[in-house]
């Protein structure tokens, strides 16, 4: 009887101190937060599986995914240190650069840029010529009017002619016709959903305006001090997002899925087909995800600077790096 006693005062200890070491393993996570550019997309399925898969949880880590505010830009968050990461883009992050704001780049979400300027079809707006006259409207970037700028010099066009309306985080579908005449989108969310909805837009891709315009959008962005003072968390984080986008590009059902568990206000059927079509994008044709080339930068950069889009070039090498990727070499 003293020795069932025994065994069985031994498997309570046992049970408890498993129980207790789960926990004590849960309290130890490291606290990190990383903050959209935007509300909630296919851009940005691989950190919701991420989460959702416990591949942060694996590292170490207690992601809280934040969305910005209105009028807040994440840039801005990141490089004061209230947020670790953010969702951001390489027009911004060389501007950034360009005025002394020491941000990075980490991981190029999608490989090429898919971006483009929309219109509705009836407004016959083809070429940045055609911008003259008409309502642009955007989310308040200081690139933004800076590279329309640009388009519309190349094209002989009066960038004066444009009247910019400053929209924030809306609809394009209630705004495109009504408040704005074209918009700068992705073809991956708001061209696949004018597709479902049966409604035809002129497209002009930056891409096809300017070699240098088919640069990384969107990114990961951290700041040089969070590298210096957090170089392990940094690595870990992003780990654990390479498996994310990689399982949303092996499995984009079960992506869709996770993205709208997470966001159930989300237009679940626009989620499923835009994740299909992007899943292709995010590696595109590099040797891994999230790898970027300093010629990119590069280019970018020199582009901007030649039209004194921005008043000092940047560095390539030093607003972007491959270290942290799980094979990656800057």
């Amino acid at each position: 009887m003293k020795q069932l006693l025994f065994i069985l005062f031994s498997l309570v200890f046992i049970l408890s101190g498993c129980g207790s070491a789960e926990k004590s393993s849960d309290e130890e996570l490291k606290k990190v937060k990383i903050m959209l550019d935007w509300f909630p997309n296919t851009n940005h399925t691989g950190i919701y599986a991420a989460k959702e898969n416990g591949f942060y949880k694996e590292e170490g880590l207690d992601v809280e995914i934040v969305e910005p505010g209105e009028g807040v830009s994440a840039d801005q968050i990141v490089a004061s240190g209230e947020v670790d990461f953010a969702v951001s883009h390489q027009e911004n992050i060389t501007h950034a650069r360009s005025t002394g704001v020491p941000i990075v780049s980490i991981g190029a979400i999608i490989q090429e840029n898919t971006s483009a300027f929309a219109s509705l079809k009836e407004e016959n707006i083809t070429s940045p010529k055609d911008f003259e006259g008409k309502r642009y409207g955007g989310w308040g970037s200081p690139t933004e009017e800076a590279v329309i700028k640009a388009v519309m010099d190349k094209s002989n066009a009066d960038f004066e002619k444009v009247d910019y309306v400053t929209l924030g985080a809306t609809d394009f579908f209630k705004s495109i016709g009504r408040d704005t005449d074209f918009q700068w989108i992705f073809q991956g969310w708001d061209g696949v959903e004018a597709a479902r909805q049966g409604i035809e837009l002129n497209y002009i891709y930056l891409k096809d305006l300017d070699p240098a315009l088919n640069y990384y959008t969107p990114v990961i962005a951290t700041s040089e001090s969070k590298i210096a003072k957090d170089k392990e968390m940094v690595q870990s984080f992003m780990k654990a997002t390479s498996k994310g986008y990689q399982f949303a590009i092996e499995e984009p059902e079960e992506a869709a899925d996770i993205l709208i568990k997470n966001v159930p206000e989300i237009n679940a059927e626009l989620v499923k087909e835009s994740q299909v079509w992007l899943s292709d994008q995010y590696q595109g044709k590099a040797k891994q995800w999230g790898i970027q080339d300093e010629k990119v930068w590069k280019r970018y950069a020199d582009w901007m600077y030649e039209r004194k889009l921005i008043e000092e070039n940047i560095e390539p090498s030093e607003a972007f790096t491959n270290e942290f990727l799980p094979e990656g070499k800057k």
